[in-house]
């Protein structure tokens, strides 16, 4: 018998049977390429990062000069604004008897007004209650903060320059007295 094979063969399978088309699956090994994720991982942190340190804080910047003597001070170049606990606004000129302001848009066109007037000499005067909402102080600040880019428009057209003069004041017992019975 050439090739060594014998005549024997194995038990007899039907045709169209399962035990014919079995075959074993092969598995072939799962493998993920992670080059592409790495690369968005870091263009996605590298934005971020950048993005995140252009946006600074918005913070309100007062710069408070030393404690001095007192500072003699023209009554006609004088503005005083009463902010009472209650967050109504008055307004005094020099040396006039405190005022209802209506609102704070009339806040700034007084600052507005006034400034113009007195050409840039105008000094603003805030005094506030104890009592008054720390948000209702900010927003006395920001009308007067709006009233400055106006102003130096119109100052700059008169050849002027904008010099920014206001102090934050304590009220006095008396100035408290005196507004209650406003």
């Amino acid at each position: 018998m050439a090739g060594g094979g014998s005549l024997e063969r194995g038990p007899k399978v039907k045709r169209g049977s399962f035990a014919t088309k079995r075959k074993k699956k092969k598995r072939v090994g799962f493998v993920l390429d992670m080059t592409p994720l790495v690369d968005i991982a870091f263009l996605l942190l590298t934005f971020f990062m950048l993005s995140t340190t252009l946006n600074t804080p918005q913070t309100m910047e007062m710069s408070i000069p030393p404690d001095t003597d007192n500072v003699d001070v023209k009554q006609s170049e004088l503005l005083i604004v009463y902010v009472r606990d209650d967050s109504k606004i008055f307004k005094s000129l020099g040396g006039d008897e405190p005022v209802p302001v209506a609102n704070l848009k009339e806040l700034r066109s007084l600052s507005i007004n006034e400034n113009m007037r007195v050409k840039n000499k105008l000094i603003t005067s805030l005094k506030f209650g104890k009592k008054v909402p720390y948000g209702f102080v900010v927003n006395v600040l920001d009308e007067l903060n709006l009233a400055e880019g106006e102003l130096t428009q119109k100052l700059s057209a008169e050849n002027i320059k904008r010099e920014r003069k206001f102090a934050l004041t304590p009220m006095t017992p008396e100035e408290i007295e005196k507004l209650k019975t406003l």
